[in-house]
């Protein structure tokens, strides 16, 4: 069978998209039940992990606990590559012994380099270009709540970082339009926004974007590696923060999103991310879902 890598959401067909997002749902529903569903019994997933996680380490450990695999957490500080090795030596000698690799890390190319030389699926579990794993989860939670998003209109207001980008392949793959609200500065890589243009739109008033959409997504203002970069953030995006107020422009049964963690009172008022239009908490939980439906279909292939 041939490897197949999930670096970002384009590595997969929309076909196929759709088949993880159908088995992901199905997946949580046995799961729900109480049964008891081991596909990948003996099966191992190493985790590589260079930026710390709450929702990626859980959901992907017990994903595989409750597929009947094991996964193995790695830390810089657990591995030769915190002391040089090379990624390529690391790949080659990791995939000789596990059935797939996640990596979190800073750099793209690292974990491209890291596909290239693997001979089992890599999967990007979050990258400074994107996120794609969170990706699933939200189109899971969009499903399960108003059903296909083809058509739709998402309103991503905030920082033009890896979320965003996630979210602008997503546009393409699961064919809905994307109002980007951004200060400028912040915007996504133009040559993904020139790609996408049919459905893609950067709009600097928080508002206009927010009108008449039916996601309202947003993600921290300072992501990790930023920190730095605080105070001039928080004044860059002191317009676009998502309130009741931005909540009103959108369609009356809009949904509200972020991959968490969230800071109240920055990039999200309390009474949104609490609110009754939030469905964050189930966004969250369906990462374990729908990163079980990946593993599967990437280490097994379509189930029967």
């Amino acid at each position: 069978m041939t490897v197949r890598h999930f670096l970002t959401l384009k590595d997969l067909s929309k076909a196929e998209l759709q088949y993880v997002l159908e088995r992901g749902i199905e997946l949580k529903k046995r799961h729900q039940n109480g049964e008891v569903y081991e596909p990948l019994k003996n099966k191992s997933l190493a985790m590589i992990f260079e930026k710390s996680s709450t929702r990626t380490r859980i959901s992907f450990e017990v994903g595989m606990t409750q597929l009947g695999g094991h996964a193995i957490f790695l830390s810089p500080r657990d591995t030769q590559l915190g002391r040089g090795e090379p990624i390529e030596d690391t790949a080659r000698v990791i995939s000789s012994m596990v059935d797939a690799i996640m990596v979190r890390t800073f750099e793209h190319n690292i974990i491209e380099k890291m596909a290239e030389n693997a001979s089992v699926p890599v999967i990007n579990a979050l990258t400074d270009d994107y996120h794609p794993c969170q990706l699933l989860a939200d189109m899971q939670t969009f499903h399960e709540y108003r059903g296909s998003i083809a058509g739709k209109t998402v309103a991503w207001i905030g920082d033009g970082y890896n979320m965003c980008q996630s979210y602008i392949n997503a546009a393409a793959q699961y064919d809905f339009n994307l109002r980007i609200a951004c200060p400028e500065g912040f915007d996504p890589r133009q040559d993904l926004i020139d790609q996408h243009a049919d459905r893609v739109q950067i709009i600097r008033d928080s508002k206009a974007a927010a009108a008449d959409a039916d996601l309202i997504v947003t993600d921290v203002w300072a992501s990790m590696g930023q920190e730095e970069e605080q105070r001039l953030r928080q004044r860059a995006f002191a317009d676009y923060q998502v309130t009741e107020e931005i909540m009103a422009c959108a369609k009356p049964d809009a949904l509200f999103m972020h991959c968490l963690p969230a800071h109240r009172g920055e990039e999200v008022s309390a009474g949104v991310i609490d609110g009754p239009q939030s469905v964050v908490w189930d966004e969250a939980e369906n990462r374990l879902h729908a990163q079980k439906a990946l593993l599967e279909f990437l280490i097994n292939g379509k189930s029967d």
